[in-house]
């Protein structure tokens, strides 16, 4: 009887946990029998025929923030390296987060095991070196950008543009007869602090803030916070003290009717210019981690939305800018001015058209299974 093909997904973000989940689904959709091993976070855990490891939930990211984990993450990359030598699953697959892939790519050739990378860590925003490592350990890149997929073949690394996997999970934000739907009459503002504890530390408090002062000039304007699948309900007394409603969802009912979103840089931007949503983008570091990070980054934005259009669609207020007054004037100059708003709306679909279409973890799936 022939074993059933065997793989073993790595995520260690919210993110990385959405994607994995779906590719686990794409993957099994191809091969009913396939079994999954997945170290991610709970999406993951859900798919997953065996769960190894909550990675995702441990907010482990920054420069220097992994040495306050160290131990979990040298003892996690010890129980892979375990699970690599003794189950010798067919193949691994990584899901964006370098800092701790890299570690086991490394794990994967040392036990002969083909590894995919499947949503590309950012490397054209910053140490472009992670190329050539990624040359020695993968055997294809899936990546979601149609950039990438040109980056990579030129440093003669194999990859294949599968398209963006969110185009799978966001509602069209169109009308039925392809118009932008239209604004409401008392703004819906929505807040995004991010999804890891350290992020919602650092801006759900600013945010809160923000739209207290935006509230004081725009009356009328509704607002919501967005809260993250990983996150309790506690993590967000502050908003729930303040008045603003907390919305949890997966389907971006919700998030599609917003005229503005205050957001964290991340994921979530690339999702509300995917759902044609004007926004405010703010980001705090660690002071040690932002004078870091503005050594490595090579590129003028840090929005996908803006780095996709190759401009400042959206504005962007990072570190010392992103402070309660200058948030609340940007997304009061935006509420403001309704003319802006509607083609800033079409501006930022333009970018979902650039993306591709749907079925990108059917895709990714096809190209591992048919490498192995």
């Amino acid at each position: 009887m022939t074993r059933p093909r065997t793989l073993l997904l790595v995520a260690g973000d919210p993110s990385g946990d959405l994607h994995g989940a779906g590719l686990i689904r794409a993957l099994k959709r191809a091969d009913p029998a396939l079994r999954a091993c997945a170290v991610g976070g709970p999406l993951m855990r859900e798919e997953a025929d065996e769960f190894l490891e909550d990675l995702a939930g441990r907010g482990v990211t920054g420069f220097w923030e992994p040495l306050l984990k160290l131990r979990f993450l040298t003892a996690l990359a010890l129980g892979l390296r375990r699970f690599l030598r003794e189950r010798k699953p067919d193949a691994v697959v990584c899901i964006d987060y370098y800092g701790f892939n890299r570690r086991v790519l490394g794990l994967a050739a040392a036990a002969g095991t083909p590894a995919f990378y499947y949503v590309s860590p950012q490397v054209w925003a910053s140490r472009p070196g992670r190329v050539n490592v990624l040359k020695r350990l993968v055997r294809k890149m899936l990546v979601i950008f149609p950039f990438e997929e040109k980056l990579y073949r030129a440093a003669g690394v194999p990859a294949r543009f599968v398209g963006h996997p969110l185009l799978d999970l966001l509602p069209d934000p169109l009308m039925p007869d392809g118009q932008v739907p239209d604004l409401n009459p008392e703004p819906r503002v929505g807040l995004l602090p991010g999804s890891r504890r350290s992020e919602l530390s650092r801006h759900l408090p600013l945010m809160v803030e923000a739209f207290a002062r935006l509230k004081r000039a725009l009356p009328g304007c509704r607002g919501q916070v967005f809260a993250a699948s990983g996150q309790p309900d506690s993590a967000y007394q502050a908003a729930r003290a303040a008045g603003l409603e907390i919305v949890r969802e997966r389907d971006y009912a919700e998030r599609r009717r917003l005229d503005l979103a205050i957001c964290s840089s991340g994921t979530a931007t690339l999702e509300n210019a995917m759902l044609g949503v004007p926004m405010v983008v703010v980001y705090r570091l660690s002071r040690l981690t932002y004078w870091i990070a503005r050594a490595l980054i090579r590129v003028p934005h840090i929005s996908m939305a803006n780095i996709l259009a190759g401009r400042a669609l959206v504005p962007e207020l990072i570190q010392d800018d992103a402070n309660p007054e200058k948030v609340a004037e940007a997304a009061r100059a935006l509420l403001a001015d309704d003319g802006r708003r509607r083609a800033l709306r079409r501006e930022l679909l333009s970018v979902r058209a650039s993306l591709g279409g749907p079925g990108a973890a059917d895709r990714a799936a096809g190209e591992i299974l048919s490498s192995l």
